[in-house]
């Protein structure tokens, strides 16, 4: 019933989080129908399958799903959630369209009122607030692995109401869940957010330190003998968790406990009595994590695993033991598309995690494996092994032995034809694998120059930076900065100048002023017109830009008097002496070096 279904949302709390605008935007609106809805036909107002039932179904969905989610999830796929309120907007647009209720008999002021509700669902369903930028942009920021600004996870922490460790709690919980609603399968996004919140609450209990030192120091008092949550205890043996794995059926249990259980012969799950697909499992960092919170909290601390010596020492070096290896390599093995799927993903966060966790990988002989999956046929398998690889490379050892795996012209052939993340990870790995100087030249020999060059391009914000960065450092070669030059990476360059709105200037200027040390760079580079857009940069742009865009002009001019004489016609001088007195110090001397050549060129 319609006007059950609006009591429902009338009943919901206040809206928190990221989304608390649509939220509360949403529910005023289906609280502005109430009169409406007391006025419904019979036949509608009993009914459970109209299409305005269906709809204000939908919209109640909604806001529970928001009330209930990840705070961190909102925000960071902030667009995809206003698309979903766009659409549930439309649906009671719509719903209401199909609706004569300007035949019911309301007073006027309640018709009123109902068409001037229904032409805001209109509004609200073709258009939305776009997303909070600074929030955007500081959730991008706090995702790197610099460490994050105190003022800025306040910043984040506020515009995401977590405010306190009840707040915190309820967030973990909410990853959890959904790392549960994908039945385990690892996700890059989950593991991003799952940081960002251990940055926030770091942050949290840092300011409760410092504001609340005499109230903290009572309620841990009170609470010496905490009840365990629920979600924390395994379902066999009702015990705090403290290695717990997800199975197929995307149920998590304590690992022993689970272990025991398919070591028996059972094939089921314990709790649901659902067959498994497979009897892998999975760590869940996610609950791990937030146990682990708990207990600090708390002032538990977890007993000790009970290991043979073998797994004793594979647990203080991984987070998987021996046989947890072993079987993630069988799993690669195997024909099963969704074995090896799944594995692969495992190994991607396995690898991201620790410097031990990518040794032990390596040993139990992963890379080979990983090195044929990126042939695979699924997109998803391709990306997560492409992506273990780029984490298993951090290693310094491992990269040797990446190459050796003939993985180079796979990894470019993947960067040709992968999806647009696999594109960028290959991109990143091809730039690890780059720091070792003789990989240099086997992988512009591979032919990765001009598929990087396509990322560069058509990539997104990140793909494009992944790309320039890689082919900045394959460009320390000389035979590479030739390949680039030939491939056309000039003219793409310049473009990224004369429109700075593409947010590339940086790297661009970084790629030319090592591109125009070549003498076939600098010849390509003098013929696309490069003195206004340099000129425009050393004039008005940042530090670092002004001394690469000297330092390029310098290159130029020292070959050319014309390109001499074109700078001092488009008016750099002045902008030369003041860099020459303030700059940095690279930029102080390219500044003096072109004005002292300008000086030459009058007299000549």
């Amino acid at each position: 019933m319609p006007k059950r279904v609006a009591d429902e949302i009338a009943a919901l709390p206040e809206p928190r989080g990221p989304l608390r605008r649509p939220c509360a935007d949403l529910s005023r609106r289906v609280r502005l129908l109430a009169p409406l809805l007391d006025h419904l036909p019979a036949s509608s107002s009993s009914s459970s399958s109209t299409p305005l039932a269906d709809a204000l179904g939908a919209a109640r969905d909604l806001l529970r799903k928001t009330r209930d989610g990840s705070k961190i999830d909102q925000a960071m796929r902030g667009d995809a959630f206003l698309d979903e309120f766009a659409g549930v907007n439309r649906q009671i647009h719509l719903a209401l369209d199909a609706l004569p209720y300007n035949t019911f008999h309301m007073p006027q002021e309640v018709q009123e009122q109902v068409a001037l509700v229904h032409s805001q669902f209109q509004r609200a369903s073709t258009r939305t607030d776009p997303p909070d930028t600074q929030l955007s942009m500081d959730l991008a920021w706090a995702l790197t692995d610099n460490p994050s600004d105190p003022a800025l996870l306040t910043r984040i922490s506020h515009k995401l109401q977590l405010h306190t460790m009840a707040d915190m709690k309820n967030e973990s919980i909410a990853l959890h869940n959904m790392v549960i609603s994908t039945a385990g399968e690892p996700d890059g996004c989950v593991d991003q957010m799952s940081s960002l919140l251990k940055k926030l609450k770091d942050c949290v209990v840092t300011e409760d330190h410092a504001n609340d030192a005499l109230t903290t120091r009572s309620a841990s008092i009170k609470h010496r003998s905490p009840i365990i949550p629920d979600e924390f205890r395994c379902p066999i043996s009702l015990e705090l968790m403290q290695d717990p794995v997800i199975v197929s059926s995307g149920q998590t249990y304590e690992r022993a406990c689970i272990q025991k259980w398919l070591d028996s012969g059972h094939k089921t799950c314990p709790k649901t009595q659902q067959p498994l697909s497979h009897t892998s499992l999975t760590p869940n960092f996610v609950l791990k994590s937030l146990i682990s919170q708990w207990c600090e909290a708390n002032g538990i601390e977890l007993p000790k695993n009970k290991q043979n010596s073998r797994d004793k020492k594979a647990a203080k070096s991984s987070d998987y033991d021996h046989a947890g290896l072993v079987s993630l390599m069988n799993r690669l093995r195997s024909g099963n598309q969704d074995e090896q799927r799944a594995a692969a993903g495992e190994i991607r966060l396995l690898a991201k995690r620790n410097v031990n966790n990518r040794i032990c990988i390596a040993e139990a002989g992963a890379i080979p494996l990983l090195v044929n999956l990126l042939s695979s046929s699924d997109p998803r398998t391709q990306e997560h092994a492409v992506t273990a690889l780029l984490n298993l490379s951090i290693h310094e050892n491992n990269k040797a032995s990446i190459v050796d795996s003939h993985a180079i012209p796979k990894i470019v052939e993947v960067l040709k034809t992968g999806s647009m993340e696999t594109r960028e990870n290959a991109a990143a790995t091809l730039f690890s694998l780059s720091v070792v100087d003789e990989n240099k030249v086997t992988i512009g020999a591979a032919g990765a120059i001009p598929p990087l060059i396509n990322l560069l391009c058509d990539g997104s914000p990140r793909g494009k930076k992944d790309a320039a960065t890689a082919i900045f450092n394959l460009c320390i070669y000389q035979g590479n900065k030739v390949r680039a030059v030939k491939a056309g990476i000039v003219i793409h360059l310049m473009n990224f100048l004369v429109d700075p709105t593409g947010g590339m200037i940086d790297e661009a200027l970084s790629l030319l002023s090592i591109l125009a040390g070549n003498p076939e760079g600098k010849i390509v580079i003098a013929q696309s017109e490069p003195i206004p857009p340099l000129v425009e940069v050393i004039k008005t742009g940042s530090p670092r830009n002004r001394e690469n865009a000297a330092a390029i002009l310098w290159l130029l001019c020292s070959a050319d008097t014309e390109q001499t004489l074109a700078a001092k016609a488009a008016g750099v001088e002045d902008a030369l002496k003041e860099l020459s007195e303030t700059g940095t110090d690279r930029a102080k001397r390219k500044a003096s070096s072109i004005l002292e050549l300008m000086r030459q060129a009058n007299e000549a």
